[in-house]
């Protein structure tokens, strides 16, 4: 290894410090040795300087813990990955009964149940709030045949986890402890709040347009999406968690954790979709791309004022877990840094592709209004490109804010090129989701009638209302 930890430190810094990110903690596992690099506070208004033991929320990256709780069930005969989600959850209901009787384990780990996938409405901090979460399923819409289309879905992982608390008989963090926790020595991997509020912990931030950094409440998400990214931890833990998918199946201490066939598994593509921002496939959980002729393994997570990225390289020998506590702005250390380390550590150059300018008129066919269950889209033309403007529903700010909190900042639009090919995919060209990919869908007869933005497919609604 070439690249020092005083490098990867002195990036970091100069990194967030341009950026204002309040908080940072990296990890960097190349040729099995770890760098970390530690930067700031863990709040504004109560500082404490982030060391090794700062918790963080990662998000969605917690989706690869339930996926693999659900790869070891399987490795023991509990789960099949192609058996009826029915054959576990009999209670099942969804909108669409055919999809309810049809849909697979595999199905819910690789995004491509088809139905709305962020309902985001708390169902409490009881025992039984996956439970009551799965039965409200049964309200959201199903936007693509079970299984043709992959769009990012957390209400497909909080159902893997009632699968995990109706097989185990125990709750879905009780299980994940016995699954996984405590066999791969993860001892500051934490799920409720009354465990992290009695260590370091950092607390989410905001920036607001005019650059503005304040405290994002509430803090916690709710117990229900726990199965989608519900876990808290430090850089170190999740360090470990590489050398675990980076492995053969064993823990440290050499104990079987996984069947090496299932762990490799997980990293091969399920479900090809190329020009995506997951990446060009999903496999078991994990979003799969290659980087000039390299394999990639990642998975990201955002909650509420959290943004992390973990990637894996396995051909390289190589990972990096990076946790900010702040955006849009930690979005985008994560992104520099990712981009820094796979260049400085194993010499892999990860460039966005460059996009094409196009006359309005072949422009035009792209403009008008999208929607998923929790977020409406407007994309306008504007000189040679798009912009993409993306509104939270009143709904969801309801659901996910304190009700004496200042709604979400509105950010300007985000301007999009469309890329050389096909001239139906496209890349984010500035602003916090610079780099960001996605595609158009179109129908039978050749019209665009959802676009895939954010690794989710939002569905036309109609044309752009016109001015005045």
């Amino acid at each position: 290894m070439t690249t020092t930890e005083k490098q990867l430190l002195a990036q970091v810094e100069e990194i967030a410090s341009r950026l204002e990110v309040p908080g940072v903690a990296v990890g960097v596992l190349s040729g099995g040795e770890e760098h970390y690099a530690f930067h700031g506070v863990t709040s504004i208004e109560n500082p404490l300087p982030i060391d090794e033991n700062t918790l963080f929320q990662f998000g969605s990256t917690g989706k690869t813990f339930t996926a693999t709780a659900i790869l070891r069930l399987v490795d023991q005969g509990r789960v099949g990955l192609d058996e009826k989600v029915r054959t576990y959850v009999p209670e099942l209901k969804l909108k669409d009964e055919s999809v309810a009787r049809d849909v697979t384990v595999l199905h819910l780990l690789n995004h491509t149940a088809g139905w709305q996938g962020d309902l985001l409405t708390n169902t409490g901090d009881g025992d039984d709030a996956i439970e009551k979460y799965v039965g409200l399923m049964a309200k959201i819409e199903q936007v693509t045949p079970l299984g043709k289309g992959a769009s990012y879905n957390n209400a497909a992982l909080s159902l893997a986890g009632r699968i995990i608390e109706k097989v185990t008989g125990k709750t879905y963090e009780a299980a994940m402890k016995e699954l996984i926790l405590e066999p791969l020595g993860l001892e500051h991997c934490f799920f409720f709040t009354n465990d992290i509020m009695t260590r370091r912990f950092a607390a989410g931030h905001s920036q607001d347009p005019d650059g503005t950094i304040k405290i994002t409440r509430p803090w916690a998400m709710a117990r229900g999406n726990s199965p989608a990214g519900g876990i808290s931890s430090n850089s170190g833990d999740l360090i470990k968690w590489a050398r675990f998918h980076l492995g053969d199946g064993r823990a440290a201490d050499g104990t079987r954790v996984l069947s090496e066939e299932l762990l490799k598994k997980m990293q091969e593509p399920t479900f090809e979709m190329p020009g995506s921002a997951l990446g060009d496939a999903v496999g078991i959980s994990w979003l799969l791309r290659a980087v000039e002729g390299v394999g990639i393994v990642s998975h990201g997570g955002d909650t509420i004022g959290h943004h992390s990225d973990f990637v894996m390289v396995p051909e390289r020998d190589f990972a990096i877990s990076s946790l900010t506590n702040s955006g849009p702005n930690g979005n985008q250390f994560n992104d520099e840094i990712v981009r820094w380390a796979l260049q400085s550590y194993i010499g892999v150059e990860d460039k966005d592709p460059e996009p094409v300018r196009l006359e309005a008129d072949k422009l035009e066919q792209y403009a008008g209004m999208y929607e998923t269950i929790s977020a409406f889209a407007k994309i306008t033309v504007d000189d040679g490109g798009l912009l993409l403007k993306v509104d939270i529903k009143p709904e969801t700010v309801k659901e996910l804010y304190d009700a004496g909190e200042d709604p979400p900042p509105e950010y300007p639009p985000f301007p999009v090129g469309l890329l050389p090919g096909d001239g139906d995919r496209y890349i984010i060209t500035e602003g916090a989701a610079k780099g960001m990919k996605g595609y158009f869908v179109r129908d039978d007869d050749g019209n665009i009638e959802a676009v895939h933005a954010g690794g989710r497919l939002a569905t036309r609604t109609g044309s752009v209302p016109k001015e005045g």
